[in-house]
């Protein structure tokens, strides 16, 4: 194994140890020291790839958080928004699901943490985009832009809503899953849907 090699293995181990740390305590929960131990990595060493807290944050962010829009092409049923919609949510929540940094720590410091919000606005702008693109693709050509435009708001927002009940017994996960259960995502992608279909006649009329 190469020196190089040495490097980004201790590195990737630092930032496994702190995507993991970060999600269960939170940031300001979580001291370099603990980050350290979790890896395996002297405190010395850590500071050397990180000279501080925020940067390993930081990395984590720019590194681990896909804020492109996705290929749509695939995502897009000719014909049917409500599919559509669905085969978006579907594929964001699975990779939430894959990812600390996008089901815990994106949503745990985007209230306190500046970057982090800025982070959280550019990753909701490219799904924001998948969503329209998607959309765009699997309606007629003439279909009124604003209506594709206003449900790509509604099905983003839909998506990356947080939990409102905090006296809930249920945990915030918990409470996200049940808001994002398929019956649920179903159901208000066939409001969309209809409002799509909607203008869709509206412009052929025209």
């Amino acid at each position: 194994m190469t020196e190089n090699s040495d490097a980004g293995d201790t590195r990737t181990r630092i930032l496994d140890a702190a995507e993991t740390l970060f999600a269960r305590l939170g940031f300001d929960g979580t001291s370099t020291a603990r980050i350290a131990h979790a890896a395996a990595v002297p405190k010395g060493l850590l500071f050397y790839y990180f000279p501080a807290k925020p940067d390993i944050l930081a990395a984590l962010i720019d590194e681990r958080l896909r804020t492109a829009a996705l290929d749509a092409g695939p995502l897009a049923v000719r014909g049917d928004p409500v599919q559509t919609l669905m085969n978006v949510g579907e594929r964001v929540l699975r990779d939430r699901e894959a990812s600390d940094v996008l089901r815990e720590i994106l949503w745990h410091e985007s209230h306190v943490r500046p970057e982090v919000a800025k982070a959280l606005s550019r990753y909701r702008r490219a799904l924001h985009d998948t969503v329209e693109r998607a959309l765009t693709a699997c309606l007629p050509a003439g279909t009124d832009r604003g209506a594709v435009r206003a449900a790509a708001d509604a099905w983003s927002a839909t998506i990356t809503a947080r939990p409102l009940d905090a006296a809930s017994d249920e945990s915030p996960e918990e409470q996200r899953r049940r808001l994002h259960e398929p019956a649920s995502l179903r159901a208000i992608a066939r409001v969309l849907g209809a409002g799509l279909q909607a203008a869709t006649l509206k412009g052929a009329a025209l």
